[in-house]
């Protein structure tokens, strides 16, 4: 079998087989197919489609080309959780103490944010002494005890898709459906949970920009999970504005404990009460989504789901003072704010010039590598759908300089519209996919 001739056949529309698939996989991971053909087969890819049982083996092959995480056996019936990123989504800090509160084990590996998504590892390691990077034995260990874990992707899993992806971030061929999904759920899969709850963010904020497209990668992962033998259900939420009001690492670990403590904003509470409600009917502890969310409610409500969160953090080394005390975590020493220009009503807080703003104060990377500034970011004041009143706060910006301070005061000017007459208040979720 040839490399060029998988290419080839692709190139022209063809369905490759499982055979064809494993061999490219397996040339992913030991190197023995070059760089240049993995990025022709991608592009080709991108051009051609792929079918979703082409989309399903190629999934279970990069699963397969690393270890397993085996979640199910050290703590069985545990459930994972994926966000496709999008500004201020700190749901992973919130959610999963409360399913773990709920007797749920949940196994979490996370990724660090690149360009207008943040990252749920850069917000844990906000947290000062904050471990991320466990080995497989501390992972499992901690899930058994605890019933939760918080940690980076290991180099042992699934590493073709790591292989795979940095190509394809170099080649211009992201933005293929068949291979996003693929990438997405070779990681949950092999992490080993049974059961997967898959938060697809639409919007100005989020990867795929409009409903319909997040709508279509969904369907395509609740597919490849259901063929993989995990109970896999999508639900497609809104990132046209913001999640809460927090944009920034240490401003979204302050806003995520205030949701536990059943303080912060409420689209946040009930946009993790929802998400957890879905974990708990997949793991089987509730007979359907409506309870699961009730089961959330009432350990959001009698503080064990704050105490989840503060034996999570003593778990992973972190400095667990800061559930008592938040001016522990980092704080930035420039702040300023934002008013409104005339009374309305807000029509639009642009996730995505918001998420920018964030970047460039230092909240996010704008490439591989860059170093993140854990202190600041942006806090809005009001959700769209609010009244505003001419000079009313619309945001306040954290930053590390007064010169960062002005640019980023200036840059954000045009992110917020007023309207005369009233708006609606945007949804939440758009739709539930379960096959």
């Amino acid at each position: 079998m040839r490399a060029v001739d998988i290419i080839i056949r692709k190139r022209d529309g063809a369905e490759l087989s499982a055979g064809e698939i494993d061999f490219l996989v397996q040339g992913i991971t030991d190197g023995t197919v070059p760089d240049y053909q993995i990025a022709a087969w991608a592009m080709a890819v991108l051009w051609r489609g792929m079918t979703i049982r082409e989309t399903a083996q190629l999934t279970r092959a990069m699963a397969e080309s690393g270890a397993s995480l085996d979640a199910e056996a050290w703590a069985p019936g545990a459930v994972d959780k994926h966000s496709t990123g999008g500004v201020g989504d700190k749901t992973t800090l919130v959610v999963e103490p409360i399913v773990a509160a709920c007797g749920l084990p949940v196994m979490k590996m996370s990724g660090r944010g690149l360009g207008i998504s943040g990252g749920t590892i850069d917000k844990w390691e906000s947290i000062p002494g904050f471990r991320t990077n466990l080995t497989r034995e501390e992972i499992l260990r901690q899930l058994k005890e605890i019933g939760m874990v918080a940690c980076a992707q290991t180099a042992e899993l699934a590493p073709a898709d790591g292989k795979l992806y940095a190509l394809r971030d170099v080649t211009g061929t992201i933005p293929s459906v068949p291979l996003i999904a693929s990438s997405i759920m070779s990681k949950k899969i092999a992490t080993g949970a049974r059961a997967i709850v898959l938060d697809v963010k639409a919007g100005t904020g989020a990867f795929m920009g409009t409903v319909a497209e997040a709508a279509t990668l969904a369907q395509w992962m609740v597919r490849i999970g259901k063929r993989a033998g995990r109970r896999t259900v999508a639900l497609v939420s809104g990132m046209f504005q913001p999640l809460g009001f927090a944009v920034g690492n240490a401003l979204e670990v302050r806003e995520a404990m205030a949701a536990l403590r059943g303080e912060g904003p409420a689209d946040l509470r009930e946009h993790c009460l929802t998400i957890a409600g879905y974990m708990l009917h997949l793991g089987g502890r509730t007979r359907n989504p409506r309870l699961g969310r009730a089961l959330a409610a009432e350990k959001l409500a009698d503080g064990t789901a704050f105490a989840k969160f503060r034996a999570l953090i003593r778990a992973q080394g972190g400095d667990e003072r800061i559930c008592d005390d938040p001016s522990l975590l980092p704080s930035a020493p420039c702040r300023g704010i934002l008013t409104a220009g005339k009374s309305g009503y807000l029509a639009e807080a642009h996730a995505g010039k918001i998420g920018l703003a964030s970047v460039r104060l230092g909240a996010g990377r704008a490439k591989k590598g860059d170093s993140i500034d854990p202190a600041v970011g942006i806090v809005l004041r009001g959700k769209v759908g609010d009244p505003v009143r001419k000079g009313d706060p619309l945001c306040e910006v954290h930053a590390a300089t007064e010169k960062a301070l002005a640019q980023g005061l200036s840059e954000l000017e045009d992110a917020f519209v007023i309207k005369r007459g009233k708006v609606k208040p945007l949804p939440l979720f758009y739709k539930s996919i379960t096959k």
